[in-house]
């Protein structure tokens, strides 16, 4: 029997999206069904297709993906309460674009204004990658005051930007910032014992100073949307702390494009306060594979399909 007080729910972003996910969910479940057709009534077009359909390039540009990754942990999260009407998780957290549905899973934020959100999210920071490309980068195998170290070096050395964007686990973090800058990263990080380096394929330099003129106009639409204080302790990226009050929840979004995501750390902020049980809930089993790397000895589920929660339900009763 799961302990919902020793319980976080967490939240996936940006790279879980697979072309017909959250379908199964909808075709077995009311309340999914309802939650991907009120989004296509809210956004003017069939964001449920693109979920479901792709093709796979589309779903993979970015004013589409970060809404599709809301809508559908969203979706599942809503038929966990339906089928377990006690489960309120006493920590949430999600990672990046994740964050977003873990501020609605929370209570803090409604689900038609989160949509609004990472819609325009999704628009600007495709909208900055165009304007002023950048590139970002997988270094596995150092931990994060070598990366950081890599990154001041080149910064200084090219004086062109390249940031720490994601510290995911022990031994995997992720740079972002000028192309050039992050290719001479990439070289300098496999020089000093990396055991991998690769460059991803996007052209948004997330959680970097490159996403600055997509943060100022996402915070105006930020500073116009009502928030509540959570439900549960919910972690923040940026302060890898628990946001207490909608004035925490305001900065953390205000710089969440620009910093870096302090995963690791939020994660060890959760264990270090008794979580047992992690449960991702959305697409893909990234978070569950991160938090393997983390705390291996802690419970992990993702409930991405409708098997995977009848699993989860099987081990919860």
């Amino acid at each position: 029997m799961i302990d919902w007080r020793r319980t976080a729910a967490i939240f996936p972003g940006q790279g879980s999206q697979i072309s017909g996910m959250g379908k199964d969910f909808a075709d077995e479940y009311q309340i999914a069904r309802e939650t991907f057709a009120q989004a296509d009534e809210l956004l003017g077009f069939s964001l449920s297709n693109i979920c479901w359909e792709g093709p796979e390039d589309r779903l993979n540009q970015t004013i589409h993906t970060q809404p599709a990754l809301y809508v559908c942990s969203l979706a599942i999260w809503r038929v966990l309460q339906e089928l377990v009407p006690e489960c309120q998780p006493n920590w949430m957290a999600g990672h990046s674009l994740g964050e977003f549905s873990a501020l609605t899973a929370a209570g803090a934020l409604s689900f038609e204004d989160g949509l609004t959100l990472v819609r325009r999210r999704g628009e600007l920071m495709q909208k900055a990658g165009e304007e002023n490309p950048g590139a970002m980068a997988a270094l596995l195998g150092l931990d994060v005051e070598t990366v950081e170290t890599l990154c001041a070096t080149v910064s200084q050395e090219t004086q062109k930007t390249v940031v720490l964007a994601n510290d995911n686990c022990p031994g995997q973090a992720v740079i972002s910032g000028d192309d050039a800058a992050v290719d001479r990263t990439v070289a300098l990080a496999t020089e000093s014992g990396a055991r991998r380096a690769v460059k991803l394929a996007v052209s948004v330099a997330a959680h970097s100073p490159l996403m600055t003129s997509a943060s100022a106009d996402l915070n105006r639409a930020i500073a116009a949307t009502d928030f509540e204080l959570p439900k549960a302790q919910l972690l923040g990226n940026v302060s890898a702390d628990a946001l207490d009050s909608v004035d925490d929840i305001r900065k953390e979004l205000n710089q969440q494009l620009t910093q870096a995501v302090r995963w690791t750390e939020s994660m060890g902020t959760i264990v270090a306060g008794g979580a047992e049980t992690f449960v991702e809930v959305g697409a893909g089993t990234v978070l569950n594979g991160l938090m393997r790397r983390i705390d291996r000895k802690r419970i992990r589920f993702s409930i991405n399909t409708v098997g995977a929660m009848e699993k989860f339900l099987a081990s919860y009763t």
